[in-house]
C-alpha cells in the first residue's frame, strides 16, 4: 500500500514538473482578463505578464521537442522563430494602442532593440557566466559567432539610415520612404541568410567539439535505453508527430495573444500613469518575451552545450530584427498606423556596442564566466541609462 502511494506521489510530482507552466499560464491569462474587466489594471498587467511568460516557456519546451527531431541548425532556428512570433504578437498588440496614444510607437521601437539587447547580454551573459562557473571554459564553433556578428553589423548599419535622415532637413515622407526601403532590404537579407544557414553553410552553425556532458549522456543512454524511452513517453508532447507539435505551438501562441491584449492595454496605461520611460517599457516587454529562451539557454550551458546557447542568442537577435521590423511595419500600415525606423541614438548606439562586445567575447570559439559577466555589466549600464533617458 505504501509503495503504491509513493508511486502515485512520484507520478504527481512528475506531472506538476512537466505541466505547471501550462496550468499557471492559462490560469494567469484568465485572471488577467477578470481583473481587466473589473478595472484593476495593475494586477491584470501582472497576471498577463506571468501568463505570457509561462506559456512562452511552454512554447519553448514544445519547440525544443520539435528541434531535437530536426537537428541543428534547424533546431535552434525553430526555437528562435517561435520566440520571435511571440515577440511580434506582443509588440503588434502594443502598437495598436498608437491609434489613441502615438507615444506608444517609441515603446515599440524600444522593444525591438531591447529584444536584441536582452538576447545578446542577459541570455548570452547569464548562460556563459553560469556555464563558465561549472566548466571553466566552453567551446563552440567560432564560425557561428563570426557569421552572426557580421549579419548584425550590416543590420545595425541599415537601421542607421532613417535615423540619420531624420537628423537632417528631410521631411517625414522621406523618412517613411527610407524606412519602407530598409524594411524590404532586411526581409530580402533574411531569406538570403536562411539559405546560407540551412542549405549552403550549415557547418557554420554546428558544434565542432563534442561536449563532455554530451559524451556522458550518450554512454548512459546506451546503457539505459529502455528507461530513457519510457521517460520520454511520459511527456505528452513527445508522443506528437511534427505536425502535432507545430499545431500545439500555434495553439499556445494564440492564448498568449489574448494575454498580450490585456498586457498592452493596461500596461501602457500604467506606464503613462507612473511616468515609466519608453526605454524601460521596451526592456520589460523584451524580458517578458525572451524569458523562455533565457531558461532554455541556461539549461544548455549547464549541459555544456554552449553551441546551442550561441545559436539561440545570436540567432534570435538576427531573426528579431530581420523579421520583426518588416512584419511590424507591414502590420502597422495595414492598421493605419505610421511606423518609421528612426530609432534614437541610445537604441542604435547600444545595439552597435552590444554587437562589438559579442564579437569580442565569442570570436575565439571559447567562453568563460568573465565574458558572461561582461555582458551582464553592459546590460545593467544600459538599463540605468534607459531609466533616465
Amino acid at each position: 500500500m505504501e509503495e503504491i502511494i509513493q508511486k502515485e506521489n512520484k507520478k504527481l510530482k512528475y506531472f506538476i514538473e512537466d505541466y505547471w507552466d501550462i496550468f499557471l499560464g492559462v490560469t494567469s491569462v484568465l485572471l488577467a482578463f477578470y481583473f481587466h474587466k473589473n478595472g484593476q489594471g495593475g494586477i491584470a498587467t501582472l497576471f498577463a505578464a506571468i501568463g505570457i511568460g509561462s506559456l512562452s516557456l511552454t512554447v519553448a519546451e514544445v519547440a525544443e521537442v520539435l528541434s531535437e527531431r530536426l537537428q541543428e541548425p534547424y533546431g535552434s532556428f525553430v526555437l528562435t522563430l517561435s520566440a520571435v512570433i511571440v515577440e511580434i504578437i506582443l509588440l503588434y498588440v502594443i502598437l495598436l494602442q498608437a491609434v489613441s496614444n502615438p507615444e506608444v510607437i517609441e515603446t515599440v521601437k524600444g522593444g525591438i532593440i531591447s529584444a536584441v539587447i536582452v538576447d545578446m547580454n542577459v541570455l548570452l551573459g547569464l548562460a556563459v557566466f553560469l556555464g563558465g562557473l561549472r566548466f571553466t571554459e566552453q567551446e563552440h564553433n567560432k564560425e557561428t559567432s563570426s557569421a552572426y556578428t557580421t549579419i548584425l553589423f550590416v543590420t545595425a548599419a541599415a537601421l542607421l539610415v532613417p535615423g540619420l535622415l531624420s537628423e537632417g532637413k528631410h521631411g517625414p515622407d522621406i523618412i517613411e520612404d527610407a524606412s519602407i526601403a530598409i524594411a524590404i532590404l532586411l526581409m530580402v537579407f533574411y531569406f538570403i541568410i536562411l539559405v546560407f544557414q540551412t542549405k549552403t553553410h550549415t557547418h557554420f552553425f554546428k558544434q565542432t567539439a563534442r561536449s563532455r556532458i554530451f559524451r556522458l549522456k550518450r554512454k548512459m543512454a546506451k546503457e539505459n535505453q529502455e528507461t530513457q524511452i519510457q521517460d520520454e513517453d511520459d511527456y505528452v508532447f513527445e508522443k506528437f508527430n511534427i505536425l502535432g507539435l507545430i499545431a500545439s505551438i500555434f495553439l499556445f501562441i494564440a492564448i498568449i495573444a489574448f494575454g498580450a491584449e490585456v498586457f498592452a492595454t493596461d500596461g501602457i496605461m500604467l506606464a503613462k500613469e507612473y511616468g515609466i520611460s519608453a526605454g524601460i517599457s521596451g526592456l520589460i516587454i523584451a524580458i517578458v518575451a525572451v524569458s523562455p529562451e533565457i531558461v532554455t539557454a541556461i539549461k544548455a550551458a549547464k549541459n555544456d552545450e554552449i553551441q546551442r546557447v550561441v545559436n539561440i542568442a545570436m540567432g534570435a537577435s538576427t531573426v528579431s530584427i530581420l523579421l520583426t521590423v518588416p512584419i511590424l511595419m507591414g502590420l502597422a500600415y495595414a492598421s493605419g498606423i505610421r511606423f518609421t525606423l528612426d530609432f534614437n541614438p541610445l537604441e542604435i548606439g547600444a545595439l552597435i556596442l552590444t554587437i562589438v562586445l559579442a564579437w569580442k567575447t565569442t570570436d575565439e570559439g571559447q567562453t568563460n564566466y568573465f565574458e558572461g559577466m561582461s555582458h551582464l555589466m553592459f546590460f545593467i549600464a544600459f538599463a540605468i541609462v534607459a531609466f533616465y533617458y
